[in-house]
């Protein structure tokens, strides 16, 4: 089945007298990465939630192609990880991301090769309780990939992750979810620059579309690119519009 825009019309959550998304209208294209940045309890994570399928709308509707995002959770064809890993503390690491699989009625066959790419030999067989909080979070970010999903969506996934581990993750991963439908949410704007195809400043709460910029950028994103003015200058256009937003 081909991949599809997830449209958001007239989007609107409130939890009882508190507007936490105002009147919003977006659509994600299929296939790219999209960073959500903005100030601390704008409703970035609860606009993530409710693509996701794990909020309902106060008012609006969210569509990926013809489809409600619990239809497409269903069939497997999305993924979830959040800023707590949430791992079953009686599953090891092999167990806990082949799960990610079993559960989308997907092969197991990717377990390993995540393993290994999120930094993890040698604790394949550990339990959740015998890892710090950084591996655990990689756990759940390989849970997310090993279905390989038509859409996945990450809130905060690197933010209990240690630098250097942050930054081979950010380097290593997205070759993973290339023709995936992406959406980050982060507080970093040099990850999300990094990251991403476009990235969505958000006001502070009732959280309104601030900025929504597209991050064109020639070659590997690597080091070097990170160096340049061209990079530099779209950090600056992101942190702009997050100090100007209302």
């Amino acid at each position: 089945m081909p991949k599809a825009d997830i449209t958001c019309r007239e989007l609107v959550k409130r939890f009882g007298e508190l507007d936490t998304v105002a009147p919003m209208s977006l659509r994600f294209t299929a296939g790219q990465t999209t960073a959500l940045v903005g100030p601390s309890g704008c409703g970035k994570s609860t606009l993530l939630r409710m693509i996701a399928g794990l909020e309902q709308p106060s008012e609006g509707s969210i569509t990926i192609g013809e489809e409600t995002p619990n239809a497409l959770a269903k069939r497997g064809g999305l993924a979830m990880a959040f800023q707590d890993a949430s791992l079953l503390p009686w599953r090891s690491v092999r167990a806990n991301i082949a799960l990610g699989a079993t559960l989308a009625r997907k092969p197991v066959d990717r377990v390993d090769d995540l393993i290994t790419l999120v930094g993890l030999d040698g604790f394949a067989d550990a339990r959740p309780a015998t890892l710090s909080g950084g591996m655990r979070q990689r756990v759940a970010i390989a849970r997310a990939l090993v279905s390989a999903p038509d859409v996945l969506l990450l809130d905060e996934p690197f933010a209990a992750v240690d630098a250097i581990t942050r930054a081979r993750l950010n380097a290593e991963l997205p070759a993973l979810w290339q023709d995936t439908t992406t959406i980050l949410v982060t507080h970093a704007v040099i990850e999300a620059v990094l990251l991403s195809d476009r990235v969505i400043v958000l006001s502070t709460r009732p959280a309104k579309i601030v900025a929504d910029i597209l991050i064109k950028l020639d070659g590997p994103r690597d080091e070097a690119m990170q160096r340049s003015d061209r990079f530099k200058s779209l950090c600056d256009t992101v942190l702009t519009a997050l100090e100007d937003g209302p």
